[in-house]
């Protein structure tokens, strides 16, 4: 197993085990199987675990094991305050308390603000206190250090870097996803700060393992190294020095063991130009059905009227290879569940983001296409509920 260092010189290993997988059985986790396979993680050097309050049983069920196992003190334990649920500091208190009961600890090492989008999600709960309360409960040794999880764009990323002495971040970042949400861009920035970055989603959920078009496997099978379609995207990952851990959710021994054996073996530098040309010709033939030719190179950002661009065409492209719900989805997140909506409607079609496009794309008209495409009804009553969930 590699390690890389958080922001306090505290070794991490550079795969992490996402707890939101478990296995299940009459629809309670099956923790004597969780149990195996975390304790095949533990014995093969992953000492960190990443659950959250709305992981339905999954703080309870690693609470149960790491005291049947007695390994808790040899690992760290990463969860999650879910800020959507908060109404005021004394939320703050009931939450953490129920999660330490849980995971039957009095401590958590590694705690997130679940989910933030932009930076008003951010000062919302920050109007309540969280900062004087998150200070307090890392003075009284109930938090060890302080994050976030984030699903957005990387301007807003940005914005809420620099706005607290954060301790680490955690985002969706693959090679598919290399320019949308937080990208290359947000995670290139934390390093520049120091900041540690976790990364979820790192094959998308695993579709880029099963979800990959013809093209793009039979170029994975065709090359002589024999890499599997998971090694050349975890490795993509770790060749990187701004990408400290990688979460992946597993659920069986022989994926502990494949990811451990992945994550033994690659480092930063560990990519030849040629790989990285091999992961372009993947991608390419991934979005060979894309809507847009868009890059995510936000030379057209930013816009004045404050329309999320390279969102919009990530979230439309989307639809081509991961369906409607994809494509929903990733436009919800980067456009739409926020305070301010940043979708194509916002656009005066002033032909600013024509004029710095490289790829030569026509915005306005790819923005109208996006938005008759992604605001579906479905879509529509979706953001009726947006207002709702920015108050809890």
């Amino acid at each position: 197993m590699q390690y890389r260092k958080d922001k306090y010189g505290n070794e991490l290993s550079v795969l992490g085990y996402g707890c939101m997988r478990f296995t299940t059985s009459g629809g309670k986790i099956d923790i004597d199987k969780a149990e195996a396979e975390i304790m095949r993680a533990f014995e093969l050097g992953i000492n960190y675990y990443d659950t959250a309050y709305i992981y339905s049983g999954s703080e309870a069920a690693l609470g149960e094991i790491f005291a049947r196992t007695g390994i808790r003190d040899k690992i760290n334990i990463a969860t999650k305050l879910p800020h959507y649920m908060i109404g005021s500091i004394d939320d703050c208190d009931r939450i953490l308390k129920e999660q330490l009961t849980r995971l039957r600890t009095d401590h958590v090492d590694y705690y997130l603000m679940h989910m933030l989008t932009d930076i008003h999600s951010w000062n919302r709960i920050k109007e309540f206190g969280i900062i004087d309360w998150l200070n307090a409960r890392k003075a009284e040794g109930q938090l060890g250090q302080v994050g976030f999880s984030y699903h957005g764009n990387s301007d807003m990323f940005m914005q809420i870097l620099d706005d607290y002495d954060w301790d680490f971040a955690q985002v969706q970042y693959n090679y598919v996803d290399e320019h949308s949400q937080a990208g290359r861009t947000g995670v290139e920035y934390s390093q520049t700060k120091g900041i540690p970055i976790v990364i979820m989603e790192p094959l998308r959920g695993g579709k880029l393992i099963n979800g990959l078009p013809k093209d793009a496997m039979k170029i994975i099978a065709d090359h002589p190294s024999h890499r599997s379609a998971a090694e050349w995207g975890l490795g993509w990952l770790y060749d990187q020095s701004g990408v400290t851990v990688v979460l992946s959710g597993m659920n069986s021994r022989e994926m502990v063991e494949e990811n451990c054996r992945i994550a033994s073996q690659y480092t930063p530098g560990s990519f030849s130009e040629s790989d990285r040309q091999i992961i372009s010709e993947i991608v390419r033939a991934y979005y060979s059905g894309m809507k847009v030719g868009c890059t995510g190179c936000r030379y057209c950002m930013p816009c004045p009227k404050n329309v999320d661009i390279p969102g919009t065409f990530a979230a439309y492209n989307r639809l081509a290879v991961d369906g409607k719900l994809g494509g929903l989805k990733e436009y919800f997140m980067c456009t739409t569940m926020r305070k301010d909506y940043t979708g194509p409607a916002n656009c005066v079609k002033c032909g600013k983001c024509e004029q710095h496009c490289p790829q030569k794309i026509e915005i306005r008209k790819e923005l109208d296409n996006a938005r008759k495409s992604l605001e579906t009804p479905v879509y529509k009553i979706a953001k009726k509920f947006v207002p709702f969930f920015a108050k809890f």
